[in-house]
């Protein structure tokens, strides 16, 4: 028997969605649970310990949203694929500044569901890059996906980080946010390019004056030697 790719958890209150996604995921190699409620959907992450999460955004019990973000309260960093409606987009960018990994918009199809899990874990799992990144008080390990600031260890999300250092891989570079698009996420068609103002915010938050992001207006974005 082939071993499989990890277990993905679906939280989805909807159980024919539920289970069309968990015949797609199978199909691709993974083995899935589901849990239609947001209680024991947090419970499910802590006894199962998925690879990845199908986190609904509207759930009885607990809403998606608010599971995303006491996950990553208690520093669990799972990925998280967060499924909206198309009137949720204040969700959507909520759930992606507490950390979600990418989102889809109902309606989609399975075989994309599956793609951007697929996705989602190379990046989680994939090292960007090979070279350690400093710029004033920041180090960025690429290999051990690390990020310090005055050597304090600072939490990203893998998407946080990957944007982080493909920008420091190309130091000096200005990119669009087209290009971010399709460097860091690997599709670029089906996304509005504000969610990279949504990530960058994310990183200037977290690494506050030590982020060596800079926007060039009216261009997008790119990074510099030094931080503040």
């Amino acid at each position: 028997m082939c071993p499989t790719k990890g277990l993905v958890l679906i939280v989805e209150d909807d159980r024919n969605i539920a289970s069309l996604q968990e015949l797609y995921l199978t199909r691709d190699g993974f083995d899935t649970h589901i849990e239609t409620d947001g209680l024991r959907g947090l419970d499910a992450v802590e006894r199962l310990r998925p690879v990845a999460i199908v986190l609904d955004v509207a759930l009885p019990g607990l809403d998606g949203v608010t599971l995303c973000r006491r996950l990553r309260e208690r520093d669990d960093w799972t990925p998280v694929l967060l499924v909206t409606a198309r009137g949720e987009e204040a969700d959507r960018i909520l759930g992606l500044e507490l950390g979600a990994d990418d989102y889809l918009t109902k309606p989609f199809s399975p075989g994309e569901l599956v793609a951007r899990v697929r996705t989602v874990l190379r990046r989680t799992q994939g090292p960007p890059g090979g070279r350690i990144h400093s710029a004033g008080a920041l180090r960025v390990d690429p290999v051990r996906r690390t990020v310090r600031r005055d050597e304090e260890e600072v939490e990203l999300t893998a998407t946080e980080f990957n944007l982080l250092v493909h920008l420091l891989d190309h130091r000096g570079r200005v990119f669009t946010r087209a290009q971010l698009l399709a460097h860091v996420w690997g599709e670029e068609a089906y996304r509005d390019p504000r969610v990279v103002d949504v990530y960058v915010s994310q990183i200037r938050s977290k690494l506050g004056d030590a982020s060596p992001i800079r926007t060039v207006r009216g261009v997008g974005y790119s990074a510099t030697d030094t931080a503040g």
